[in-house]
């Protein structure tokens, strides 16, 4: 009898692949129309995020963002002004270059899409037109919309890679509360009913590229690439 390989029983969203929505019970987005001032009520733990999260309460409600380092509970928070301070909500077009942000706006009212992680932060590198130019944490430029907004500063709980894992049974729950698949195993040391790649005779006769339509269990390896080989 032939039994789902692990791709497929993912993609099927049973309790064993799907990630506990009490881990990301915080919704982490700017309100849309958010201008004046705001006090933070309390810092939060989420098993689902890297960083403790910063409960900010405004006149017309609350919302959560990621915790900027060196915050404290009763801080207060400016919105939509200029004033370059750490915690501090601001469109991109009137930050100056070369501060250190975080929490980005994909397009103009988003909520913030980009660089959540602990311990992260973008820059702002030049401002050309419509367009700020910022520097990610993977050190590459992307352009946005001067009109995305940001928080000035750089997020708390940098110091999570410093205290080592020491065992297995650790690394097991972090993934777990995430919804990680962990550990993974290569696909090439699998048996055969596991993986269109398993069994170990010869180990590379079949090509690693899967067709654009190809079927969950099919849809492995090389994901429609733009190239493949080495690069020169």
């Amino acid at each position: 009898m032939a039994k789902r390989i692990i791709s497929q029983a993912r993609g099927h969203g049973s309790g064993t692949y799907r990630v506990r929505r009490r881990g990301f019970r915080f919704r982490l987005k700017y309100p849309a129309n958010l201008s004046g001032e705001g006090t933070v009520v309390q810092l939060q733990n989420s098993s689902g995020h890297s960083a403790p999260l910063a409960k900010v309460s405004y006149e017309n409600g609350i919302f959560y963002i990621p915790a900027f380092k060196g915050l404290i509970e009763g801080q207060k928070l400016s919105f939509g002004g200029k004033e370059i301070k750490d915690g501090n909500i601001l469109r991109l077009g009137d930050i100056p270059v070369k501060t250190q942000i975080y929490n980005v706006e994909s397009r103009p009212g988003d909520g913030g899409i980009f660089i959540k992680t602990a311990g992260s932060f973008g820059e702002v590198s030049r401002i050309i037109g419509e367009k700020v130019y910022v520097l990610m944490p993977s050190k590459k430029e992307k352009p946005f919309n001067k009109n995305c907004r940001a928080i000035i500063g750089v997020v708390a709980g940098s110091g999570r890679l410093e205290k080592p894992i020491v065992k297995a049974g650790r690394m097991y729950f972090i993934k777990k509360s995430k919804g990680k698949l962990w550990p993974r195993t290569s696909a090439v040391k699998m048996n055969v009913v596991d993986h269109p790649f398993g069994s170990g005779r010869g180990k590379n006769p079949k090509s690693k590229t899967a067709k654009r339509n190809a079927p969950p269990g099919r849809r492995v390896g090389l994901l429609r690439p733009r190239r493949t080989g080495y690069q020169k």
